[in-house]
């Protein structure tokens, strides 16, 4: 988007968002979403044109983007398994990373051939993960201060998570962040976990904007495609374990919390 000053053109955001948005002017582009205007009556109205719209609001998930809260579950899968005879690889890993905890246990299951039921899995699950809590779990680099600046700013934020209920407030309790938050969804909140896009579709309901005024930090493939289906503008930022995941459906993909294109998107000042 351009203004005219002293007769000359000039960009209001940043080169990166405009080199984007140049490139991609039929999709959803770095910080706005595009509104198309046009009339065949009018030659000058007949190609379509964009008018961008400011992201508004902000999505976190949690496990993986908020905390290494990945490092503890990949933990709490060797010891579940171990406990089976059974191996919890990185196949398998990939398989439920994302997935609300039900369906993460029935690929379980499914994969190794395991007596057990979701219901008997779960609470054994939530116990190890509990346990190796104090001595693993550490917030992601970025956080806090992405935080302070979304809260500086006065921008809402909530979690939408596929954890439960149980397991994300001890998770956030860890920190005190639970008050943080203008709202907090976990898989108890939705009948279709990631990568359908209720969750987020609920998100944006919950924060009272269409979904495009949404920006959504997921670092999961199938958190990514979850947010991009209901319409979010997505930031993909991997971690060791979804290194490899495929976030073409993402606008960008950050290195960290940290990375200065999500404060540009957001018109945030750097913390």
């Amino acid at each position: 988007m351009a203004i005219a000053v002293g007769g000359v053109s000039q960009s209001i955001y940043p080169g990166w968002l405009n080199t984007w948005f140049g490139a991609n002017q039929s999709c959803y582009t770095n910080g706005f979403a595009p509104i198309r205007e046009g009339s065949p009556s009018n030659p000058r109205l007949s190609k379509p044109r964009a008018v961008m719209m400011p992201l508004r609001a902000v999505a976190f998930d949690m496990d993986g983007l908020m905390f290494n809260s990945e490092d503890v579950y990949t933990e709490v899968g060797h010891e579940l398994l171990r406990r089976r005879d059974r191996e919890f690889t990185k196949e398998l890993k990939d398989a439920i990373m994302g997935l609300t905890a039900r369906r993460s246990f029935e690929v379980m299951i499914e994969q190794c051939s395991l007596d057990d039921t979701p219901d008997e899995l779960i609470p054994e699950s939530e116990e190890i993960f509990i346990a190796l809590l104090d001595r693993h779990l550490a917030p992601m680099p970025g956080l806090m201060d992405l935080l302070a600046s979304l809260e500086k700013s006065e921008v809402p934020k909530a979690v939408a998570t596929s954890t439960g209920r149980r397991l994300t407030g001890e998770v956030l309790s860890s920190f005190d962040l639970a008050e943080r938050f203008d709202f907090i969804l976990t898989s108890e909140d939705i009948t279709r976990g990631k990568p359908d896009p209720e969750i987020y579709l609920l998100a944006a309901d919950r924060f009272g904007l269409p979904p495009e005024e949404m920006l959504v930090l997921e670092d999961s493939h199938f958190g990514c495609r979850s947010a991009r289906a209901a319409g979010a503008f997505v930031v993909a930022i991997p971690n060791e374990h979804t290194a490899d995941h495929d976030f073409g459906m993402a606008r960008f993909v950050a290195h960290s919390l940290e990375d200065r294109r999500i404060y540009e998107a957001l018109n945030l000042a750097s913390a």
